[in-house]
């Protein structure tokens, strides 16, 4: 099994923390959220990991670089630019070949990690896994939030 980690959306949404650096490296608990999915990646048993990268790939390669507890074979995969999921995949299709695959998206912070998730793949075998989460509505949004007809 492989992994997918995707590092090369631009940011605009984090925006001021993002003006100066990629996303992917925004601290969570002094650590970059990459290092978080790294570390994720590693602790499911997964060695080898596609990082697709775009406008800010040089500055994701040294931060990585620079970290001595990444010990994954890493293959940074170049996106001309942030086309969507299926694009990054496909983008990636060589790196990929027929393996399985997890995609992780390098700015997300899963509490608990993948390694059970990778582990209940591996036994049952599905043809495609999701992790989907609930998510509360923010306080500050009118009880009408969802509401499409006006």
């Amino acid at each position: 099994m492989k992994a997918l980690v995707l590092a090369g959306g631009t940011g605009t949404r984090l925006r001021p923390l993002t003006h100066s650096s990629a996303k992917q490296l925004v601290p969570i608990a002094n650590r970059p959220v990459l290092f978080h999915v790294l570390r994720d990646v590693a602790d499911a048993d997964i060695k080898e990991v596609g990082v697709v990268v775009g406008g800010t790939a040089d500055e994701i390669r040294a931060a990585v670089a620079a970290d001595d507890s990444v010990n994954l074979d890493i293959t940074y995969i170049p996106q001309g630019e942030p086309l969507g999921l299926a694009h990054a995949v496909l983008t990636a299709r060589d790196f990929l070949g027929d393996d399985d695959f997890v995609m992780y998206l390098g700015d997300n912070y899963l509490r608990g990690g993948i390694t059970d998730l990778v582990a209940d793949f591996r036994r049952a075998r599905p043809a495609a896994q999701l992790l989907l989460a609930r998510d509360d509505p923010p306080a500050s949004a009118s009880p009408n939030w969802m509401r499409r007809d006006g």
